[in-house]
């Protein structure tokens, strides 16, 4: 199920048809649940659990034989080393599944995922879904993307090359700023609105619109 209305794409339509029309330059728009499934995270916290499980078992291994004694009868009896590998394996196997299971839910595992990767998947997606959808798709070049991804709570603006030479990675900052203030709300076509407005202006100034200019790219708001 999408995130947003069909009057919320119109919002975000309408928004980049009105900032195109005083610009050459081309937005594009794309909303996304996640950018990543984070299957590499979800191993190394399941290996993670599984090594300090059997790491604990090495440091103190008495409180848990005294446990599998308990389970088993309540009889005490000398371990073997072959019964202490296989309880030291078990042990590893069974805190790997677990952190497996728990970290296939998606909050702990959003929750688990360190900014930093959050960061490069979100802008490593953005940079894909430009390249498919806006770079070199334009006369003169002038796509720019706009992107949100939910999960991750994080957005992106990418440029075209010709636009990106003339127009600093800065200067999208108060975009971004008005995107998110909106968006922070629970207002997220408004926000994806605002966002527009704010770099049709820039577009305006760098790259006005000719009077032959066609509109080279859809408007819609592409949610995936």
């Amino acid at each position: 199920m999408g995130y947003l209305s069909q009057a919320d794409h119109t919002i975000v339509s309408d928004a980049v048809a009105e900032a195109e029309l005083t610009t050459s330059g081309e937005i594009v728009t794309v909303l996304a649940d996640r950018s990543d499934g984070y299957g590499d995270v979800v191993l190394v916290w399941a290996v993670a659990l599984s090594f300090s499980a059997m790491s604990l078992f090495a440091m103190v291994p008495q409180p848990f034989m005294d446990l599998w004694d308990s389970l088993v009868g309540g009889w005490t009896h000398v371990w073997t080393t072959g019964e202490l590998a296989t309880m030291t394996i078990s042990l590893g196997l069974l805190a790997f599944a677990l952190g497996w299971l728990l970290l296939s839910w998606d909050p702990l595992r959003f929750a688990l995922t360190p900014s930093p990767v959050k960061s490069a998947r979100v802008h490593a997606r953005a940079i894909k879904h430009f390249k498919v959808g806006a770079e070199r798709r334009t006369h003169g070049r002038t796509g720019v993307l706009l992107y949100l991804s939910m999960r991750e709570h994080r957005a992106e603006i990418v440029a075209d090359q010709p636009i990106a030479e003339k127009v600093p990675a800065e200067v999208w900052g108060e975009a971004m700023a008005d995107m998110l203030a909106e968006i922070k709300e629970g207002r997220i076509a408004e926000g994806l609105a605002a966002g527009v407005r704010d770099v049709g202006k820039v577009l305006s100034e760098h790259f006005p619109r000719a009077e032959d200019d066609q509109n080279e790219l859809p408007d819609r708001l592409i949610e995936v």
